[in-house]
């Protein structure tokens, strides 16, 4: 029964996180550019925009059932349920806040959804919460995860186009939120073994925070430079894929055991690199609207 609950509860964070994206891009789209030279001042920016303070609300509330849902089920499966979400995304993206999702993005986010059910429909079935971790499996995917996000941070530094900057940083933001998410999954087995005062005693505290915040101040960016659907669907999109990929990697989640669920898996990554060249880049940075202040 704990996986279904894992299940139900990623499905509920899921909502919840989209929802806290598109608060949050009303309200950066009003607030200040984000400077990483000035963190400070760039956070108090963003947060007197009242709606970004309200996403930010909603974000924490979609954490806590995040860190509910990877205490109770495993890694790979949570992240796949989560990739769902980038359908819920466009739907509430148009419906709700008025966005409009063109027919490229629609197949995009379609090709994006099916690649990440395709992805978590062929991972076997597994039980308990599978939080046991090899220490240099842990050690070497999160470096890897923080180098790749580190070199899409200076995407336009060394020379990538303008115009892609917002989706390359939201999907560094997703990489350095998939950091994270990796070191909070970690910390749930460690605090069901040795209790709360582990959380004192490990290093993946520390990693935990230092990610998350790097994350905050590059989805913040990203979601000035670029336009909602594609920036929230990336950074969605990074985490998810990197979640899935550390459950299996760091954590032993098992990978299926034919031929057939490694073809339909590697099908699975073609669709999710096939969307992401269908999903337009973002051409324009959102301009602040006083009203939404």
């Amino acid at each position: 029964m704990t996986i279904y609950l894992g299940i139900l509860l990623a499905l509920i964070c899921a909502f919840t996180t989209n929802l806290a994206f598109l608060y949050k891009h009303r309200g950066a789209c009003a607030a200040p550019a984000v400077h990483v030279s000035h963190p400070l001042a760039s956070a108090k920016g963003l947060f007197r925009s009242r709606w970004f303070a309200i996403g930010m609300s909603v974000a924490v509330v979609a954490w806590v059932f995040h860190v509910a849902a990877l205490a109770v089920a495993p890694m790979s499966v949570v992240q796949a349920v989560l990739a769902g979400g980038v359908v819920m995304l466009a739907v509430m993206a148009e419906r709700i806040f008025g966005f409009k999702v063109g027919p490229r993005q629609w197949l995009g986010l379609g090709f994006t959804a099916l690649g990440l059910v395709l992805l978590g429909v062929t991972l076997p079935a597994v039980h308990g919460s599978q939080s046991q971790f090899s220490l240099p499996g842990m050690i070497a995917f999160e470096a890897g995860l923080v180098a790749v996000g580190a070199l899409l941070v200076m995407g336009k530094r060394i020379g990538a186009p303008d115009h892609h900057h917002g989706v390359m940083l939201a999907a560094a933001a997703g990489l350095l939120f998939g950091v994270s998410d990796v070191a909070l999954k970690a910390l749930t087995g460690l605090v069901a073994d040795d209790g709360v005062l582990a959380l004192l005693t490990t290093p993946w505290s520390a990693v935990a925070i230092a990610a998350s915040v790097a994350a905050f101040y590059a989805s913040a960016k990203a979601l000035q430079e670029g336009e909602a659907v594609p920036v929230i669907a990336f950074t969605g999109t990074a985490a998810n894929v990197s979640g899935i990929a550390g459950g299996i990697i760091v954590f032993g989640d098992p990978l299926p055991g034919d031929v057939l669920g490694i073809v339909v898996q590697a099908i699975a990554f073609v669709l999710v690199i096939v969307a992401a060249a269908l999903t337009p880049a973002p051409v324009r940075a959102a301009q602040p609207s006083a009203a939404a202040a």
